[in-house]
């Protein structure tokens, strides 16, 4: 399941990916545009600069703005910094495999089988899915 930190995470960095080039956007303005908690999101925003996914300037103008082209950022990378694995178990993970305690042998596994289609499936939907493309419309 995705965490609020992610949802926050991924919600910050596309309205900063509708910014001009180069413009930055404090905290607090981001906090009341993506309806999320200030000191909650100040972590989150700390977190992507420190990952190099953000860029941040001091000062009366001084604020946020993204540190790498909007395409060059995925879902994907957002959801993997924040929340980790894409996987929904640890034996399905491309990234961070562990093998189940409970299972006898993992390539014997169907629930394992079935778990991987899901995690690759939903990772080629995540990764193919960047900042710079255009919000899907819910009709």
């Amino acid at each position: 399941m995705l965490s609020q930190r992610a949802k926050y995470a991924i919600r910050a960095m596309q309205e900063m990916a509708r910014l001009p080039l180069g413009q930055t956007i404090q905290a607090g303005e981001l906090a009341e545009r993506i309806r999320a908690p200030l000191h909650f999101l100040e972590g989150i925003l700390l977190e992507l600069r420190r990952e190099g996914l953000l860029q941040s300037k001091r000062g009366r103008s001084g604020g946020y703005s993204l540190a790498k082209p909007t395409d060059m950022i995925s879902i994907a990378d957002l959801i993997r910094l924040i929340d980790g694995p894409l996987a929904l178990t640890p034996c399905a993970s491309r990234t961070a495999y562990v093998r189940c305690e409970d299972c006898p042998t993992a390539d014997d596994c169907q629930l394992r089988l079935i778990l991987l289609a899901a995690r690759d499936a939903l990772a080629r939907v995540l990764e193919n899915s960047t900042l710079a493309d255009p919000l899907p419309r819910l009709t």
